[in-house]
């Protein structure tokens, strides 16, 4: 069933909205740093992020942040642990961030009132102020992304990355210096990309396996990436981080393998560089996606505007949603209404 008539409709508008969206949040910092001045005030020891799908991709940029800003330990909540076997960890002096573009998966709320009950600083970030989550977590941070109608997640993923960083910044006491012209980079990104983009597209129409792959902050873009290309269009797509990859997946690399890889200007990008002369000796087809595209060893780039590494994701995965838009309209899909999926997934 297509989106009124004409697929991939609502994704489009979506991914162009972003823009404005983020320079919005932007603005809104001031309520962002309130939440951060009470966590603070709490000295959490340790943080510990609850997320699924998209969510579960900002919660892991959210660890790199919380690790290399903070310099706190971090870690994913597995919801299982709670919700299937009843573990009850002594959560005293954490923090616990639960990140739900809806704010309505059964699991994630139960991780947060249980997390609250056992001694955590809970804190839900949404896109959905009135939701559950939103209720169940002693602070709360609003995306305002907007009602998102397409059924892929593009301007709730950033938008969540965006305040994310904007929560983990204040707390460390930034000002939000890297993200003040933030909407400007990522109109930039957009408009400079539409080519590189369409080259991708007719590049890779009819590609069936694809292997994601990027370091440091930018692993979470990898994942992201991977999860909109299987199910949008429906590919047989896997992320690795850049150093997994060498560890034995790049065995299974060869002519007929398609690699999407993210590299941003930085220490995780400058990474990236090794991986990349591997997956190129070995024949794959490599598309480059990022600041730094233009010096990797790759059959076609994609260039993103520069900016400060801890912030690069943000504007990274603009580019690759409209890829994952691009490849779904031209295999014939609806990106609006991709099969078998729902906008919110509940699980146990």
């Amino acid at each position: 069933m297509t989106s009124q008539n004409e697929p991939g409709k609502h994704m489009s508008a979506e991914v162009s909205a972003q823009p404005a969206i983020f320079a919005g949040l932007v603005e809104r910092r001031a309520e962002i740093a309130e939440v951060a001045e009470q966590v603070r005030r709490r000295k959490p020891r340790f943080v510990l992020l609850a997320a699924r799908g998209s969510s579960d991709h900002a919660a892991l940029y959210a660890k790199y942040l919380t690790e290399v800003l903070l310099e706190l330990p971090a870690g994913l909540v597995s919801p299982s642990t709670t919700t299937l076997y009843g573990a009850q960890p002594d959560l005293t002096d954490v923090l616990v961030v639960s990140v739900s573009q809806s704010g309505g998966s059964p699991d994630l709320l139960e991780v947060t009132e249980s997390a609250r009950r056992r001694g955590a600083l809970t804190v839900a970030v949404t896109n959905t102020a009135d939701s559950p989550l939103n209720q169940a977590a002693e602070l709360s941070v609003d995306i305002g992304a907007g009602v998102e109608l397409a059924v892929a997640a593009t301007k709730t993923y950033s938008a969540t990355l965006l305040a994310l960083y904007l929560l983990i910044d204040a707390v460390r006491g930034g000002d939000g210096e890297h993200v003040r012209n933030i909407g400007e980079l990522a109109q930039a990104t957009l408009d400079g990309s539409v080519d590189a983009v369409a080259e991708a597209v007719r590049r890779y129409r009819f590609v069936e396996r694809v292997i994601t792959t990027g370091r440091g902050y930018s692993s979470a873009t990898a994942a992201e990436a991977a999860l909109k290309l299987a199910e949008t269009s429906y590919l047989a797509a896997r992320a690795y981080s850049g150093a997994d990859l060498l560890h034995g997946p790049v065995a299974a690399v060869d002519a007929e393998t398609a690699v999407l890889a993210v590299t941003s200007l930085g220490k995780g990008g400058a990474a990236m560089k090794d991986v990349l002369d591997v997956v190129h000796q070995r024949g794959a087809d490599v598309l480059a996606v990022g600041s730094a595209a233009s010096d990797a060893a790759a059959a076609l780039r994609i260039q993103v505007a520069e900016s400060a590494e801890e912030v690069a994701p943000i504007l990274e995965v603009l580019p690759v949603q409209r890829l994952a838009l691009g490849l779904s309209l031209a295999r014939g899909g609806d990106p609006d209404a991709p099969r078998g999926l729902k906008k919110v997934t509940k699980t146990l």
